[in-house]
């Protein structure tokens, strides 16, 4: 593998610096031998997409399960995005190691939700009493455990899929099992089910209040707001049988979910840029990331979200000696201008370069 030599301002620290790539690896030490490939501009850890289900809305027409996820995949990598955590998938774990050339995935595995409790066949299926053994098998083959904390009921109401108990056992079983746990939850009921139970992290949190905001908060608990959503939120309100109420609760939300993003900030939970790819295409991360900045995060919080604070939550590295060379250039700086996030001029993943 040839040595290489990259030299612009480094996210996050700012300072001006020239890199080696030796094997793959990052160095600050300079390798005579290197051939430079980027000179000017500004260098970040490569980009992670907190929350896409790489099975689902693939682009093309792939006919199987791994072609799909290959192929959505590498819509991510063309936008910069060498890591991918997937809270759920239809596939389970089926996207857990890409192999060479292909960001690296962090899965929570199948979905888990009640019978009936989410769209049909996405999830897989248990009960109150089976959640807890079933949330310990999915963390013993990836690093997280992704529950369904509620659904629509026979009137059309968004209302908890779970008792506390059966959370509070589950967030027990994935703990002991070495993962992490969090859930779909858009009620108060689910999001209030997640932080008694100990989950560390929640997707979406429509209609959070500042109450949970600071509950979560205190507990260390992350949210991944999946700001890129909102129309899709939209047109599920003409297109599912929800009841009257909740159609205009869910309209509220989304037009008021900006506010939750700015009111976590403030209350000083941590968050993370996710484009929930699959209800949405996949290599959008670009675009979350500029809603963030849209709430109200600055440019650099914004950035953080989506490269070196995600990758840190999800123990990867960013710009270190003898870290694996995971970078993203770009002639413009992203933290000040949001579409340079969409002009990268070169990507290398594990040393080599895309």
């Amino acid at each position: 593998m040839p040595a290489l030599h990259l030299q612009g301002t480094v996210l996050p620290t700012g300072e001006v610096r020239d890199l080696f790539v030796v094997d793959g690896r990052l160095s600050f030490e300079e390798a005579t031998d290197a051939t430079t490939v980027s000179e000017g501009g500004w260098i970040t850890p490569g980009l992670v997409d907190a929350h896409a289900h790489l099975a689902m809305s693939s682009p093309g027409e792939p006919s199987s399960v791994e072609e799909a996820v290959r192929a959505s995949a590498q819509a991510q990598l063309a936008a910069g995005v060498l890591a991918v955590r997937e809270p759920g998938s239809p596939a389970g774990h089926a996207a857990i190691d890409l192999g060479a050339g292909l960001p690296r995935t962090v899965t929570a595995g199948h979905f888990l939700a009640p019978p009936g409790r989410y769209f049909p066949g996405l999830a897989r299926e248990v009960d109150d009493a089976s959640l807890p053994a079933a949330a310990a098998e999915e963390a013993r083959a990836g690093g997280w455990v992704k529950i369904v904390g509620d659904f629509l009921d026979d009137e059309g109401r968004v209302t908890p899929n779970w008792s506390h108990a059966a959370l509070a056992d589950a967030a027990g079983a994935a703990h002991e099992a070495g993962a992490r746990i969090t859930m779909h939850a858009t009620v108060p009921g689910s999001i209030e089910g997640a932080i008694g139970a100990g989950f560390d992290a929640i997707e979406h949190g429509h209609g959070a209040t500042i109450d949970h905001l600071r509950a979560m908060a205190a507990a260390g608990m992350a949210l991944v707001p999946t700001l890129l959503i909102g129309d899709f939120i939209r047109e599920l309100t003409t297109e599912l049988p929800l009841h009257p109420d909740d159609r205009a609760t869910w309209l509220r939300e989304v037009d008021e979910h900006a506010g939750v993003v700015l009111d976590a900030e403030g209350a000083g939970v941590a968050l993370y840029a996710g484009t929930d790819a699959g209800a949405v295409a996949h290599g959008l991360i670009a675009s979350e990331i500029a809603l963030l900045r849209d709430a109200g995060l600055s440019g650099e919080a914004a950035l953080a979200a989506g490269s070196w604070a995600a990758r840190a939550w999800l123990d990867l590295p960013g710009v270190k000696e003898g870290a694996p060379a995971d970078l993203v250039a770009f002639p413009d700086d992203p933290r000040e201008d949001p579409e340079a996030l969409l002009r990268p001029s070169l990507i290398v993943l594990d040393g080599v370069v895309i």
